[in-house]
């Protein structure tokens, strides 16, 4: 029987990302030539849901729109590029603050504190150690292409040397995912020492940096913004709260779908809960427990198409499907492709 993989569970329950970080994507495919409604329906959104530009979308729709951007503009390094285009707008409040910086110690904490305002796609960690520092990114989607570590860490290269006014010394980049077939790009933006299949997304550094002035600071503003992000954080972090509901209906639907229990009234027992109890929280969020069954069954399933060991089969009873037509009628309607197609433009 197949092991069930990690879930998208231990996501923040309501991931975001905010719509002045979704910009530098729409800005490189507009320059591609790709027309934004055609990328919202590659994308599996509605053709309207990107213009206007969106004030926020669900963290998973941004990570949809990367590799749609993608395939749509035959680009091999699109992350890399989207990242390349971030400035400080790209990070709204967040960005202020880092601003306000006096030195970039205080900007890697800002950082692991406030990155949430811009996006809940992964999250910062730093560690020093004696006269060495390790930038860690731990991603919320490790089945994502490697088009979302990449965009993450162009953007971290280009907006550090825009905070520092001058290009950063060089530093060794890893990331979990395999080599591409051309790695130039990557040496030209983080410098000669790029591996690829290492167990975590890092970067090492000399600790010193962390003592590095940023010159353009204005550090009276700090206590400001600082106060506001910190306002902003907390409603997040409430309104995330609020949606837990969903995220423990989640987690035990991705626990059950393999045993055949995904319906209302086990996954009730299973919260213990009554069924119109569960109903109510759900409705209370913005949700209903047919919604969250598909967005599960259709997570796992795009990451399960990227593990080749698994047949179409294998896949279907891990979601729960009784056949695998059904579940191949399902896939197409979530994403407008059958999962033999998904999996083979994804190499």
């Amino acid at each position: 029987m197949p092991t069930v993989p990690a879930t998208a569970a231990s996501r923040p329950a309501g991931g975001r990302v905010v719509g002045a970080y979704l910009q530098p994507l729409l800005e490189l495919a507009v320059e591609r030539g790709i027309c934004l409604r055609a990328l919202a329906t590659a994308a599996g959104l509605s053709e309207n849901a990107l213009s206007p530009v969106p004030e926020s979308l669900p963290a998973a729709d941004y990570v949809r729109l990367l590799d749609a951007g993608a395939e749509l503009a035959q680009h091999p390094h699109f992350g890399l590029h989207v990242g390349e285009r971030v400035k400080l707008g790209t990070y709204s409040v967040y960005g202020l603050i880092l601003l306000s910086c006096r030195d970039f110690g205080q900007v890697f904490q800002q950082t692991l504190r406030y990155e949430g305002l811009a996006h809940d796609l992964g999250r910062s960690a730093l560690t020093v150690n004696g006269g060495g520092a390790e930038y860690l990114w731990r991603s919320h989607f490790p089945h994502a292409s490697r088009h979302l570590a990449e965009s993450v860490f162009a953007g971290v290269r280009v907006f550090g040397n825009w905070l520092a006014g001058m290009p950063l010394p060089a530093a060794p980049v890893s990331f979990t995912h395999a080599a591409p077939a051309d790695t130039r790009e990557h040496h030209r933006l983080f410098g000669a020492d790029v591996s690829f299949g290492a167990e975590t997304n890092c970067a090492r550094f000399d600790a010193a940096l962390l003592s590095l002035p940023v010159p353009n600071a204005d550090v009276s503003l700090y206590p400001v913004l600082q106060q506001h992000a910190e306002q902003l954080l907390q409603q997040k972090l409430r309104a995330q709260s609020d949606a837990g509901i969903v995220a423990q209906v989640r987690a035990s639907i991705a626990s059950n779908l393999a045993r055949d229990r995904a319906r209302l009234a086990a996954i009730a027992e299973d919260l213990n809960l009554s069924q119109r109890t569960l109903q109510r929280k759900l409705a209370d969020a913005g949700a209903s427990f047919q919604q969250v069954l598909d967005q599960t069954r259709q997570e796992l399933a795009q990451g399960y198409l990227l593990q080749r060991e698994l047949g179409l089969a294998d896949i279907a009873f891990l979601l729960g499907f009784q056949e695998q037509s059904a579940f191949n009628h399902a896939f197409k309607e979530w994403t407008g492709e059958s999962p033999g197609v998904y999996r083979d433009k994804r190499g």
